[in-house]
This record gives structure tokens, sequence and C-alpha cells, in this order.
């Protein structure tokens, strides 16, 4: 196991994990600029959520992506799944702009099985060293399994 040494082990060494995150939220914000007329104008399965439900979502589950990272970080974890969290962050930040901006619904439909697939690795990852920040992951695992599961059948639909 490679570990990454002498790191602070401090609440400040908090803000990079949040300024990550930050910066994954800032470039869906971006990409999502006109993104309730796009998914109102979309044909939707039943069990679509209304629009103004994914900001609130993605504001808990970031800030939970976040800690998690702080938390593996500050247990000493292994450098392989810090790049598995950095994976998960880039994909999660393509899928937006592949989705609303780009139009491009099946990019966005493998963007976030691969997206699953780095959640569970991550997470699996993280469980070697802190119990704690696998569980964190968790509800941002469900809420992209229910979005793969709505971005399948858009591109169905659609």
């Amino acid at each position: 196991m490679t570990t990454i040494p002498g790191r602070l082990r401090t609440p400040l060494a908090f803000l990079p994990f949040l300024a990550a995150v930050a910066v994954v939220a800032l470039v869906g914000g971006l990409a999502a600029a006109d993104a309730r007329s796009v998914y109102s104008g979309l044909d939707r399965p039943s069990f679509a959520p209304p629009a103004w439900l994914f900001g609130p979502v993605w504001t808990v589950l970031y800030l939970g992506i976040a800690v998690s990272g702080w938390l593996y970080w500050k247990s000493g974890g292994e450098r392989r799944a810090l790049t598995w969290y950095a994976v998960q962050l880039v994909l999660n930040a393509a899928w937006t702009p592949l989705f609303f901006a780009a139009g491009a619904y099946v990019l966005a439909l493998v963007d976030i099985v691969l997206l699953d697939i780095a959640i569970v690795v991550t997470a699996l990852y993280f469980r070697r060293s802190s119990r704690l920040s696998a569980v964190l992951l968790l509800p941002y695992l469900a809420w992209t399994l229910y979005a793969t599961a709505l971005t399948a059948a858009i591109v169905a639909l659609n």
C-alpha cells in the first residue's frame, strides 16, 4: 500500500476537498444554465423527479463527497483510492455538459455508467482505511444509480 506521507490533520485540510467538489458543482451549474427548459422539453419516464429537486439533492451529496474524501485522506489511505476519487469527480463534472449543454444523451449515459463504477471502486478502496468515508459515498451512489436509470429512460424515450 502506498500512503501519502506528511499530511496535515487539521480541519483546514478539508478546504481542498470542498474546493474540488465546488469546481464540479460550478461546471455543472454553468453547463445547466438552461437545464429546466431542456429537462421539461424531454420525454421523461414516470419516475422522473421534478426539476427543482436536483439542486437541493446535489448540494447535500456534494458536501458528503467532500467530507468523504477528506476523512479518507486523514486516515492515511492509498494514493490509488484518491486517484479513483478524482476520476469520479471528473466523470461527475462531465455528465451535465454532455447531457444538457451538448444534448449528447447516449454519451451522458456512458459517462454515468462509468461514474457508477468509479464510485463503487472509490467506496471499496475507502472502506479499507475509513468505513465512514465509504458510507458517506452510499447516498451519492444511490442517487447516481437512480440518475443512471433516468438517463437510460430518457435515451430510450427521446
